[in-house]
């Protein structure tokens, strides 16, 4: 299998690398919120990148929120990866499976926001003021 690239941010590299280490056992609960493991393609070079990032739970699909790490009015690098090529990889704890990336629109992402708000109130109290952009949510829904 091709390399994996993580994260430039030495901080979020760090997390990867012992979330995969440990089978989330370190890092699955970090910034007082679950965590998951995200491996996708750069829509440019066609690499495999990987990053952490906080997730909720719809039913059976996982929910993310493409914040950024800092505020920033660009969209992140992952999402525009994901709306690029939304076929990913996802570690949650030890569990690998592959999925599907879809933003969220409309009354779903509506629902969505408020879930992930109620989890980790930061994305409505830090970041939504902050920027200029509609932050998106992405569904993540199993295809294995």
């Amino acid at each position: 299998m091709a390399e994996v690239l993580d994260s430039p941010d030495p901080s979020v590299a760090e997390h990867v690398r012992r979330y995969v280490e440990t089978d989330g056992e370190s890092g699955h609960l970090e910034g007082g919120a679950t965590n998951l493991v995200l491996t996708y393609r750069g829509r440019k070079s066609g690499k495999r990148y990987r990053t952490g990032l906080f997730y909720g739970v719809d039913g059976d699909r996982y929910v993310l929120v493409a914040s950024g790490a800092g505020i920033t009015h660009t969209h992140p690098q992952w999402y525009r990866n994901v709306v690029a090529d939304p076929e990913v990889e996802v570690q949650i704890k030890g569990e690998r499976f592959t999925a599907r990336a879809r933003p969220a629109e409309g009354a779903e992402r509506e629902r969505l926001w408020q879930l992930m708000v109620e989890l980790a109130p930061v994305y409505r109290t830090y970041y939504e003021p902050r920027t200029r952009r509609v932050i998106p949510v992405v569904v993540l829904e199993r295809t294995a």
